[in-house]
């Protein structure tokens, strides 16, 4: 039925406003391509505005470059506003000055924390992925699959289940994968274009962070603090917290992942991982935040060693 009706809704309507999380991976961009891609297909005129500029590193994305950034005092003229990828509204950042309550905003996400924000909302957080719910939603509109759309739901469904590693990958993430894959879009050069394109003096900086993490508990939780300062020294086509949990998950018997990351004094992004029975999503919603069992996300107003220190504290608790 949510389908059916957000369906139908987007039948009636000429014109839409898409848009997600402040800092979107490769799901978020992806899955706002394909249903741009999607409604355009319908004859629907489509902006796509996110709080930022699309990174470099996702040019080769098809449409990645249409993407607007937002501008303060400009407005945006549109029917229907569709968030994807996104657990709470908040998260969209400065765009929520863009949407009007006047106007119909529909919610399609998988993440366990997501609110309900929207006046219709498809979330399925058994999905692996925003890009697995667009795809049974394709499926139900009777989409026909384009080799630029097999490409963007292959990514967003590939990095968010950690190429197919992580608990949310299940049989049906498989299956719609095998009819992706029907489109010969490349999986060599998509990995490497995400994975395996890192500069020299990028990694040449990574080593130096690597090497800097601090472990407590017994050494079941691992830390990392970026500052300001280090954090300039990478260019903009490196995911630099995207690939210090990956390192950092090969350690052995390690149950939770921390990187603190210097907004300003007073205020730290931390992001959250985890390998077994923790569920972060729980401890990121403390500090109103939110995300998957196993990946979470929040903002806390501290500096690095306060906020280091409260959520040290939290996990301490739960372990």
């Amino acid at each position: 039925m949510r389908m059916k009706s957000i369906i139908q809704t987007i039948k009636k309507n000429k014109k839409f406003l898409i848009s997600t999380h402040i800092n979107p991976d490769p799901d978020a961009l992806g899955s706002e391509l394909v249903l741009a891609a999607f409604l355009r297909s319908l004859g629907k005129k489509v902006t796509i505005v996110n709080r930022e500029a699309v990174s470099p590193r996702f040019y080769f994305l098809p449409g990645a470059r249409g993407i607007k950034p937002y501008q303060e005092k400009k407005s945006e003229v549109y029917d229907v506003a569709i968030v994807v990828d996104c657990g709470d509204l908040n998260r969209i950042g400065k765009v929520q000055n863009l949407i009007r309550k006047d106007k119909i905003l529909i919610n399609i996400d998988h993440h366990i924390t997501n609110d309900s924000f929207g006046n219709l909302n498809l979330v399925n957080p058994s999905a692996s992925s925003t890009a697995e719910v667009l795809y049974e939603l394709l499926l139900k509109a009777g989409c026909a699959l384009t080799k630029s759309l097999a490409m963007h739901l292959y990514i967003g469904i590939m990095t968010d289940t950690g190429s197919f590693r992580y608990e949310n990958t299940t049989a049906r993430t498989h299956e719609i994968v095998a009819e992706l894959l029907k489109f010969k879009i490349g999986v060599p050069a998509i990995h490497r274009k995400l994975y395996e394109m890192i500069s020299f003096n990028d990694l040449k900086e990574f080593t130096k962070i690597i090497s800097r993490f601090d472990m407590f508990f017994a050494g079941k939780v691992v830390c990392v603090q970026l500052k300001k300062k280090a954090l300039s020294k990478f260019s903009g086509e490196f995911d630099l917290r995207d690939a210090i949990f990956r390192f950092l998950r090969s350690i052995k018997n390690v149950e939770v992942f921390v990187i603190f990351t210097e907004i300003d004094k007073n205020k730290t992004r931390v992001n959250l991982r985890s390998t077994n029975t923790f569920d972060v999503a729980k401890l990121a919603n403390d500090f109103k935040g939110g995300g998957h069992r196993r990946a979470s996300g929040c903002v806390v107003s501290k500096s690095i060693p306060g906020a280091q220190k409260e959520v040290l504290g939290k996990i301490r608790k739960v372990l």
